[in-house]
């Protein structure tokens, strides 16, 4: 594909980009709402019965109220970071974006995407992702976009139709 006038980025990203995407997708929909819910409601069993409770009773019911708040973000920035570590992530890669479409660029591979190939592209926070199916997707922080953001936003408003784009 022959690109006229690209928007070109060079995308690292961080443990903390991939973090912020693995804690969208732990605590979206009804698993963040079973997630909050599992809490507060151990929070409320172990101030309800702290007089009157054994001391490991108090340990396993503070345990299940950490669990979705404390101990799954921890988690997942452990993958994140270990994840960050790997070539693939380290050394990051080049998007290129245009009317015609998407180009990434890896070292020797190169990928070609047409707008038609692109899912659905979604704003979390200060982050794009563009999804090319349920499971592959290409993070695009601010940090990373920069002054060129709005073109790209612009760039994906004109070649994506209102229900392929998600807050942006």
């Amino acid at each position: 594909m022959e690109q006229k006038n690209p928007l070109i980025l060079d995308v690292r990203l961080t443990a903390k980009d991939l973090w912020k995407f693995s804690m969208y997708h732990s605590y979206r929909g009804f698993q963040g709402i079973f997630s909050f819910l599992f809490s507060a409601a151990a929070l409320y069993v172990l101030i309800a019965t702290w007089t009157t409770s054994s001391r490991p009773y108090r340990i396993l019911i503070l345990v299940c109220a950490l669990m979705f708040t404390v101990w799954q973000p921890f988690v997942l920035y452990t993958k994140a970071a270990r994840q960050a570590k790997k070539s693939a992530i380290r050394d990051g890669m080049t998007l290129s974006f245009s009317a015609e479409g998407i180009v990434v660029t890896q070292g020797q591979e190169k990928l070609e995407l047409l707008w038609e190939d692109v899912m659905v592209v979604k704003r979390i926070g200060k982050m794009l992702i563009i999804y090319m199916d349920r499971i592959h997707a290409y993070l695009l922080p601010d940090s990373v976009a920069g002054e060129k953001a709005p073109e790209i936003t612009a760039l994906m408003k004109e070649n994506l139709p209102p229900e392929r784009r998600k807050r942006i």
